[in-house]
């Protein structure tokens, strides 16, 4: 699965000490980050490090995580 829709995304304002502008992560996928000025551009920025992320786990023939997996696996029983 490509579909970069199905993942969601945590998006987190950055205070002046570190910078400013927004930063987007992935639960599914750690490491997979987008960062900007604007919300709107770190979701695209992380949408595309996504993608790639993807990709690169087909290109090696490794399956990408079930999208929300890491939030079901997070929630108490």
């Amino acid at each position: 699965m490509n579909d970069v829709a199905a993942y969601r995304y945590d998006v987190t304002e950055l205070g002046a000490e570190d910078g400013g502008g927004f930063l987007v992560t992935f639960p599914d996928l750690p490491g997979v980050i987008g960062i900007a000025e604007t919300a709107r551009q770190a979701i695209a920025d992380g949408q595309q490090a996504l993608f790639a992320a993807l990709d690169a786990l087909k290109a090696v023939d490794r399956d990408p995580p079930v999208p929300g997996a890491a939030r079901a696996a997070a929630q108490p029983a």
